[in-house]
């Protein structure tokens, strides 16, 4: 017998509801024996499917998402029966209701398998739980369940900490107010640790106990590193010589070789550390230019903590620099791994008397970087701020889209309501027949709508036109580079479609435009399908819109230009080797917060320049000059109606720059290079895409304009009739002393 999937789903019903369905005055009706074998059967095969199948997710960092990032969600699908082809689907219970997250999946009879895809949060407030349904290669229901409610939202500029560890750091009571101010740690499984570097964005620090280092995979250890190299802050405590030793990528990581195990009874460094204005980098935390308290300065010692004798890893110095502690007894190294930076504590943070000190919550919040204001502060408020999204979406936005002005809008509106009332009344009147306003009326109607149709075809009909920026973040890396890379892609459509795009970057995904609203919202339709770590997917472009979506991804290969910067004595000794086979234009370079215009290099060509120190321009005043508007922009962009003018970008070079120190557009905290987002205007990037930070450790960055050029393939799978692909490629190095 053929059973179909409607015909299996009204046997099923009765079956399900057989006692609740019927009263006790009603007969119940009896089947026939063909179709009580066949109700038996799907029964049997309907409970046994389920019982095969365990399904289960994680959704963030311990239940935690950072907004405006991305954070990993990971599956784990046990098939005890038998084996089949199926697909993971993950739907949002409440926000972003366009977005679709599917995973193809094999799962052989008794195999346990554990799945990590990358997903964007853009949602700051509530507490929200994901749908997630396992359908089999017939369209068959396997298998559905609910995530568990998000523990917390956590807002955007507030710095986020994981713990891979036993015992999870503790971080201090804050005055600011509100729940969402409340800083958290999130405590990381290793079997549940990311492989998929962009999964890890959304966390500023990673605390890794040694211990907990040997349970790594490889693919985690390389997720991890190429977080740490695209900035993130990796914390390493130690507590066996054998827990670094035994697992080689570790033991090469760290800025210093351990041998030997010490007790050290006096370890009051710790408590200076604590208490001083010095940072997890070994600089300050505030501005000298401003006078203002050091709320780490209140704190007072623990004399049964200085009392008790602390275990030590000593060894010797590969790099870096000791943050606490003294050459001959160093407590905590630091070094630079790429953009990001490793910190080593010589002893167990788990382990006595460290774990029993009352300023340790304190030493945290130090390590990660919590504001100083959070400390401070009661009235710690953040409103919501604008995406950077909007910005680049301004630059690259098709010119075949153009809004009607809201004067002739009104004009018209006008217009059709003096039409419909006065004027038809009058002339009416005059004939004497104004019975015949039944008739002039839907004219009126047909008309009008008519001439809307035709403005509204006038102003927007076009070609498909499809536009790339791509804003690629190079980390050398000897003579081949890492490349973090950020595809705003804008797609015009003069009709309603759906249009194919891939991504075939080692890892990749897609995601929709961010809006800043205050809770947040992800924008767009698609059916995002992750393929390994590459994505397919299928996105929805309403007629006579333009709409923007933005490819986060990661590759390798080799080094696509070289560049360094030296001191020489009151001049900086430039060179930019360009390996490309592609102009750069507009190349320029910051450093000790000066902008330097270096002009252009040729395709497969090198350039030497010396610049004065102290010419150029001053990069905070180029960036305020040329992103001083961008919130302006992006509402404008984000309006119904308004002139093109107002919201469109035409020196997209010198913005594009400007957007990536977009942090000197907002109000400066006490703490220096630090946006304070206690305040209006400030702009929402995505993870590690502001680079003042690498400037004022002392780094220089160099932003070359590659027109007309990619670095990757483009990831649309369909042909245009109008397009436009740039690059900007952004690379920062140790300036040469």
């Amino acid at each position: 017998m053929r059973c179909d999937a409607e015909s299996r789903d009204e046997v099923r019903k009765p079956l399900f509801a057989l006692t609740p369905a019927f009263s006790l005055g009603e007969r119940v009706p009896r089947l026939s024996g063909c179709s009580k074998i066949v109700a038996l059967v799907l029964l049997l095969l309907t409970s046994n499917l389920s019982a095969a199948i365990r399904l289960d997710v994680f959704v963030g960092y311990d239940g935690i998402l950072t907004q405006g990032g991305f954070f990993p969600v990971v599956f784990e699908v046990f098939n005890d029966g038998p084996g089949f082809k199926g697909l993971l689907e993950l739907t949002p219970g409440q926000f972003g209701q366009g977005q679709v997250r599917e995973v193809p999946v094999e799962l052989p009879t008794g195999t346990l398998k554990r799945i990590v895809i990358p997903v964007f949060s853009a949602q700051q407030y509530g507490s929200s739980s994901w749908n997630i349904r396992l359908i089999d290669d017939r369209r068959r229901l396997r298998a559905e369940t609910t995530s568990r409610p998000i523990r917390k939202n956590n807002p955007f500029g507030i710095p986020l900490l994981a713990a891979v560890t036993r015992t999870p750091p503790l971080l201090p009571e804050v005055k600011a107010s509100g729940q969402d101010m409340k800083p958290i740690v999130a405590r990381l499984q290793p079997d549940l640790f990311p492989d998929n570097p962009i999964a890890l964005e959304g966390l500023d620090t990673i605390y890794l106990s040694s211990e907990r280092a040997l349970d790594l995979k490889v693919n985690q250890v390389n997720a991890l590193l190429a977080w740490l190299q695209a900035g993130g802050h990796l914390v390493v405590g130690v507590e066996q010589i054998i827990h670094v030793n035994g697992a080689e990528w570790l033991h090469d990581l760290l800025p210093c070789e351990f041998t030997d195990l010490t007790t050290v009874n006096l370890h009051s460094e710790l408590q200076r550390w604590v208490t001083s204005g010095l940072g997890r980098t070994g600089q300050s935390i505030y501005d000298v230019s401003i006078s203002v308290d050091n709320p780490y300065a209140k704190l007072k010692p623990d004399d049964h903590f200085e009392s008790q004798p602390i275990q030590v890893a000593t060894g010797k110095k590969r790099d870096g620099q000791v943050l606490i502690g003294t050459e001959t007894t160093p407590l905590a190294w630091t070094a630079r791994r790429g953009r990001g930076q490793i910190t080593v504590l010589t002893f167990a943070p788990e382990l006595e008397p460290f774990a029993s000190w009352i300023n340790r919550p304190h030493f945290w919040a130090k390590m990660l970087n919590l504001p100083t204001e959070m400390l401070e502060k009661t009235e710690y408020y953040r409103y919501a701020g604008y995406s950077l999204d909007g910005v680049f979406g301004a630059m690259i936005d098709s010119k075949q889209v153009r809004k009607l002005p809201v004067g002739w809008l009104l004009l018209l509106l006008v217009g059709y309501l003096i039409v419909i009332g006065p004027l038809d009344r009058y002339w009416l009147r005059k004939l004497g027949k104004q019975m015949l306003t039944w008739i002039t009326f839907p004219i009126y109607v047909a008309l009008f709508s008519g001439l809307i149709y035709f403005i509204g075809y006038k102003l927007r009909a076009g070609e498909t036109e499809w536009n790339e920026l791509q804003v690629v973040d190079v980390i050398p890396n000897g003579e081949r580079a890492i490349a973090r890379g950020h595809t705003f892609a804008s797609v015009y459509s003069p009709v309603n479609a759906s249009y194919q795009l891939a991504g075939q970057q080692p890892f990749s995904t897609l995601r929709g435009e961010f809006m800043r609203t205050a809770g947040g919202q992800e924008t767009s339709k698609a059916i995002v399908r992750q393929q390994g770590n590459g994505f397919e997917a299928e996105i929805s472009v309403p007629v006579w819109t333009s709409q923007l979506y933005v490819n986060e991804w990661w590759t390798q290969g080799p080094l696509p230009l070289q560049v360094s910067v030296a001191s020489r004595g009151v001049d900086w000794v430039i060179t930019v080797d360009n390996r490309l086979d592609t102009k750069l234009t507009s190349v320029m370079v910051a450093v000790e917060k000066r902008l330097y215009n270096l002009g252009d290099v040729p395709a497969r060509q090198g350039r030497t320049v010396t610049v004065r120190k102290g010419s150029g321009e001053s990069l905070d005043s180029f960036v305020q000059t040329q992103g001083g508007h961008f919130m302006q922009v992006v509402n404008q962009r984000q309006a119904a109606f308004g002139y093109n003018e107002q919201w469109r970008i035409s020196d997209t070079v010198r913005s594009a720059v400007a957007a990536s120190f977009v942090s000197r557009t907002q109000p400066a905290s006490p703490r220096q290079g630090q946006p304070y987002y206690g305040g209006y205007n400030y702009a929402m990037t995505p993870p590690g895409f502001d680079l003042y930070e690498l400037v004022r450790r002392g780094d220089a960055v160099v932003l070359a304009w590659a027109p007309g050029y990619g670095v990757t393939k483009p990831i649309n799978q369909f042909s245009a009739r109008r397009g436009q692909r740039d690059s900007l490629l952004r690379v920062s190095v140790p300036v040469q002393l």
